[in-house]
């Protein structure tokens, strides 16, 4: 089988490795435009162009993955698959007509739950029990065409949108694997999606992880885990931001605002939220690193009675 494969971030690499270990011919390798990163404003090779360089294949990076100059460059491939994970850009009906057995993609939720760009850190923010993988048969709708496999696991308590990133990578590289298989030998049915059950997941932006004190203490941990490790979750002490990486819940200590610092000692800075006590664990100041509270009171002050803003 003659593949293409479309990907862009560290999400996609695992399923470029499955199918280059599985020996499918991937002919071409399509990535977004490498981008200057750091204070250096070094370019940097994207993820997934720097593994397909290691395995010796050719790669492609188009401003517009729709132009004519695209188009003709994907058909010149006669690809039986495309293979889609994670790329970045909206295919149109041009290419995805192109391979005989269609462009495959690897979506990170249990469809038609959580469509679009960020569903790891959704479900986590959302309070969802479990997540998984799906792949799918793309059309011209936002990740609505119809599911081929899925693979479920439980989302494990406390874990961060980066560790549920990394699980789901793995899973979903060996399910597009399976779904090829059985691609191949037509042993695979089609499964349309029910739209009225689908739900969205938008992009993330730095104002999502502003903290609010007025919500339940499980709303807040959840934000935290769900925004690790990017935007991640913040709030102000004394005009300065303050990140907040790692948060625990216990019952409250006195009745004072929502917000208001009421302990702090070597387990972590104690913070009343509507219903309990948030209890921060881990944090980290502009332009310093991140540390543990005990850590970090070895050589600072933290004090009590001031509001998180």
């Amino acid at each position: 089988m003659k593949v293409v494969f479309m990907g862009t971030p560290d999400f996609s690499v695992p399923t470029l490795e499955a199918l280059f270990n599985n020996g499918y011919e991937i002919s071409l390798v399509i990535s977004q435009a490498d981008k200057a990163k750091g204070r250096g404003k070094k370019v940097l090779h994207t993820p997934v162009k720097e593994k397909a360089l290691q395995l010796g294949l050719d790669v492609f990076q188009p401003d517009n993955i729709n132009s004519i100059e695209s188009i003709d460059k994907i058909q010149q491939e006669n690809p039986d698959v495309i293979v889609v994970v994670a790329y970045g850009q909206i295919l149109k009906e041009d290419i995805l007509n192109i391979p005989r057995f269609g462009c495959i993609n690897v979506h990170a939720s249990l469809l038609p739950k959580y469509r679009g760009a960020a569903p790891i850190n959704w479900a986590i923010i959302n309070g969802e029990k479990n997540t998984g993988v799906t792949t799918m048969v793309m059309e011209k709708g936002l990740d609505s065409g119809d599911m081929l496999l899925k693979r479920e696991t439980i989302i494990l308590n406390k874990e961060t949108a980066g560790e549920l990133h990394d699980r789901l990578m793995k899973m979903g590289a060996d399910l597009l694997i399976e779904t090829l298989k059985k691609l191949e030998t037509r042993n695979l049915t089609k499964i349309p999606q029910i739209h009225e059950e689908a739900t969205y997941a938008p992009m993330m932006s730095k104002d999502l992880g502003k903290i609010d004190w007025n919500k339940k203490a499980v709303l807040i941990q959840n934000l935290v885990r769900g925004t690790q490790p990017w935007p991640g979750a913040y709030a102000t002490y004394k005009n300065n931001s303050l990140k907040i990486l790692e948060v625990d819940i216990v019952d409250k200590l006195n009745e004072e605002e929502n917000g208001m610092v009421v302990k702090v000692n070597d387990e972590g800075i104690f913070v009343n939220a509507v219903d309990n006590c948030i209890v921060i664990k881990r944090i980290q100041f502009p332009g310093k690193r991140s540390m543990s509270v005990s850590e970090f009171l070895k050589g600072n002050e933290f004090e009590i009675g001031v509001s998180l803003k």
